[in-house]
C-alpha cells in the first residue's frame, strides 16, 4: 500500500479484481439456467404424466409430459434449490444494473431522449427483478394468484426492458461504433424477436389448454415457457460484449492517524 498525507484517508493497492463480463455471465445467466434445469429433471419422474385441467367444462385428465417452470419450483427440494440460486445471484445482478446505469450516463447527454429512455429501461429492469423475487418467494402451491402476478410482472417487464434496450443500443452504435457494440446490438435484436415469438406461442397454448383441455397443449405451453425464459437469460448475457474487459476492483481503505 502507498501511504498518503497524515490524517487523510488513502486507498491501498487493489485486493481483488473481478471481470465484470465474467460476473454477468456466471451470475446473471448461468445460475438461473442451471437451477431451473436441475429442478425440471428432479420433477420429471413425479406427478406430471397426467394433468387435471381445472375448468368446469373439462372433467377429464389430459396428458402432460413436461412440468411448467412454476410446477418444477413449487415442491421440495426443487423450491429450495431455485431459491438458493436466485438468492446467490441477486447481488451481482444488481451490480450489473448499476454498471448499466453508469454506462448510459456516460454515453447519453443529460437532456437527450435516450437518457430519459435509459431511466425507464432501468425502472423496468428493477420491476423484472421484483417479479423474479416474488415468484421465487411465493410458489404456485402456496398462493397461486400472487405467484402468477409475480410471473406476469417478470415476463412483461422483461419484454419492455429488452425493447427499450435495443432502442438504446441502436443509438449507441450510431454514436460510438465499435465491433463489440455492433455485435451486441445484433444479438439483442435477434433475441428480442425470438422472445416475442416464444411468448406469443406460450400464450396461445396456455389459452388452448384452458379453453379446450387438449392433450399435449400444456406440454407445448411449458416448452415455449422454458424457451422464453432461456431466451431472456441469453439476452441478459449480451452484457459480456457490453462491458468487455471492464473490471470490478476492490481496494483497501485505511486512515493514517497519529495519536
Amino acid at each position: 500500500m502507498q501511504r498518503g498525507p497524515t490524517g487523510r484517508c488513502c486507498y491501498g493497492s487493489p485486493s481483488g479484481r473481478v471481470l465484470l463480463e465474467r460476473c454477468a455471465c456466471r451470475c446473471w445467466g448461468c445460475s438461473p439456467v442451471s437451477s431451473s434445469l436441475r429442478c425440471t429433471t428432479l420433477m420429471m419422474p413425479q406427478e406430471h404424466t397426467l394433468l387435471l385441467a381445472h375448468k368446469p367444462q373439462c372433467v377429464l385428465q389430459v396428458s402432460n409430459y413436461l412440468p411448467s417452470i412454476s410446477a418444477s419450483i413449487s415442491l421440495s427440494p426443487e423450491c429450495h434449490i431455485w431459491r438458493a440460486c436466485i438468492g446467490l445471484h441477486w447481488a451481482p445482478r444488481v451490480l450489473v444494473l448499476y454498471s448499466y446505469s453508469k454506462l448510459y450516463r456516460c454515453r447519453f447527454g443529460a437532456r437527450s431522449v435516450e437518457r430519459t429512455l435509459s431511466v425507464f429501461c432501468l425502472l423496468f429492469a428493477v420491476c423484472e427483478n421484483m417479479g423474479l423475487l416474488l415468484l421465487t418467494s411465493v410458489s404456485s402451491t402456496e398462493a397461486y394468484a400472487v405467484h402468477k402476478a409475480g410471473f406476469l410482472l417478470f415476463i412483461c417487464s422483461s419484454l419492455i426492458y429488452m425493447l427499450i434496450t435495443c432502442r438504446l443500443w441502436s443509438a449507441i452504435t450510431r454514436q460510438y461504433f465499435s465491433p463489440e457494440d455492433a455485435k451486441s446490438h445484433r444479438w439483442k435484436k435477434r433475441l428480442l424477436l425470438v422472445c416475442y415469438f416464444f411468448c406469443g406461442f406460450a400464450a396461445f397454448f396456455y389459452w388452448k389448454h384452458n379453453m379446450y383441455c387438449q392433450s399435449g397443449a400444456y406440454t407445448m405451453f411449458a416448452l415455449f415457457e422454458y424457451l422464453l425464459v432461456f431466451s431472456i437469460m441469453a439476452f441478459h448475457l449480451t452484457a459480456i460484449w457490453d462491458f468487455r474487459s471492464r473490471e470490478i476492483v476492490v481496494v483497501s481503505l485505511y486512515e493514517d492517524r497519529h495519536f
